[in-house]
């Protein structure tokens, strides 16, 4: 994706109620869709198609948590730090600040914590 379709997205995903209350109520704990259909008060296949839309943004990243039975689940956690938009030669520039993915060492070491 080029850089102003990206920005084109981006904008477009700002503008949606759902996927600023995802952006929001993922920032300190990882979410699951479940969870996030709660938040938003929307369908499942509505959190499902914005959660995809801002993950292929690197808004946000989707994460396997393991349950005690062996079986699994997506939660998903916003990677947006800071968004800046600035006014630079009659254009809109828009600058994003991710924030580090978690690395399998600190995901060991939250579980571990947690148990």
């Amino acid at each position: 994706m080029c850089e102003e379709s990206a920005s084109e997205e981006v904008y477009r995903l700002l503008d949606d109620e759902y996927a600023r209350t995802i952006l929001t109520s993922t920032d300190t704990t990882a979410k699951s869709a479940k969870e996030l259909s709660e938040a938003c008060d929307a369908s499942l296949p509505t959190i499902y198609r914005r959660t995809e839309r801002l993950i292929d943004c690197g808004l946000l990243e989707e994460q396997t948590e393991l349950e005690g039975d062996g079986h699994h689940y997506s939660v998903y956690k916003a990677r947006l730090k800071r968004l800046t938009v600035e006014l630079e030669n009659n254009e809109l520039k828009l600058t994003i600040e991710e924030r580090e993915p978690e690395t399998m060492a600190d995901r060991f070491t939250r579980i571990w914590e947690e148990l």
